[in-house]
């Protein structure tokens, strides 16, 4: 695991990931600040269980989508390392906990429901013909496929009819999930063709942003992701993939959603999060995603005059002061 910034005798916020262009705005801000931080890039190296964990915080950012990038494993990697981090009683940041959620959401959704917030009438399914039979519990009504272990809006397709899952289910155009596991969602349709994400680190609300959705649930919002704005023609004018929405945190949604989510933080241990919800035609809103290896789209955030990035990096600093101020103050 490479070593970036940091000697190995400076306690350092460890930042635990598998994709390097998602951790590099990360390391800007951290160096920025002049805070020291060690890469673990998990998608190479090796872990010595028998020996102690070097002294810092341990920020966890695995994806559930690692699996796309050739890192197929990491995840399982970073089971153990949290566990033997969190064994030596380390300040781990998003731990295990934390990646259980990230990789399923059959465990996010007890989580959601648990602390009052509403989520999609769901079927998880494992094999074809399951996957068929549960079109006939949704009434008829239209659904979308998704995969258990995604990110990225992986696996999401809409049917409007039982036959149409069929052939695609016994298609070789049939993306199954990396786990196995293919959920069937009741469709809900977004007036506007929007979705909502909103972000909490350190367990407190950063901004909520709107997400426009005419193009696709591809909806990765790191800059390396970066849509242009929408080409839906329905627009009077076109709109930004992603929007900062200005006063969430007073609306009636945010008074509504926010402490609910928060609720769920502190129940699974999560400290740095995003929640996705959808409005349906009479305004309920339906949380169906919880996202802990989170991105922020500096585009949206420079015309909003934010940077959740530089909050992060600034909470991952009162971590590591917190735990370390002696031996910060001796090596600046």
């Amino acid at each position: 695991m490479p070593v970036s910034y940091a000697s190995g005798a400076i306690p350092a916020i460890h930042v635990i990931h598998e994709n390097a262009d998602w951790t590099a705005p990360l390391f800007d801000a951290l160096e920025a600040r002049g805070l020291p931080y060690v890469d673990w890039n998990m998608a190479y190296g090796d872990l010595a269980l028998s020996e102690a964990p070097p002294q810092g915080v341990f920020y966890n950012r695995m994806s559930a989508s690692s699996h796309t990038r050739g890192n197929r494993y990491a995840p399982e990697v970073t089971a153990g390392v949290l566990a033997w981090l969190e064994g030596h009683g380390r300040r781990v940041i998003n731990g295990r906990s934390a990646l259980n959620l990230e990789i399923s959401k059959l465990v996010q959704y007890p989580a959601l429901h648990h602390a009052g917030l509403d989520v999609p009438e769901t079927v998880a399914a494992t094999d074809a013909g399951s996957l068929i039979e549960a079109f006939s519990r949704f009434d008829g009504k239209p659904v979308i496929t998704k995969h258990n272990r995604a990110g990225k809006g992986l696996g999401v397709r809409l049917f409007r009819s039982r036959q149409g899952l069929a052939e695609y289910v016994n298609s070789t155009d049939f993306d199954p999930s990396v786990d196995g596991i293919t959920l069937v969602q009741r469709y809900i349709t977004s007036p506007d063709q929007t979705i909502t994400r909103v972000e909490f680190i350190g367990r407190k609300l950063a901004y909520a942003v709107r997400v426009d959705t005419s193009n696709g649930f591809e909806l990765c919002p790191a800059d390396v992701c970066s849509l242009e704005a929408s080409t839906c023609m329905a627009d009077a004018a076109p709109r930004f993939a992603f929007e900062v929405v200005d006063g969430f945190a007073e609306s009636d949604l945010g008074q509504l959603l926010v402490p609910r989510m928060q609720t769920v933080m502190a129940d699974e241990g999560l400290d740095v999060a995003a929640f996705e919800f959808i409005l349906d035609p009479d305004g309920r809103p339906y949380v169906y995603d919880i996202n802990t290896n989170t991105n922020y789209n500096s585009d949206a955030e420079s015309r909003a005059g934010v940077s959740a990035m530089g909050q992060l990096a600034a909470y991952l600093g009162d971590e590591l002061e917190a735990r370390y101020p002696a031996e910060l103050r001796r090596a600046s």
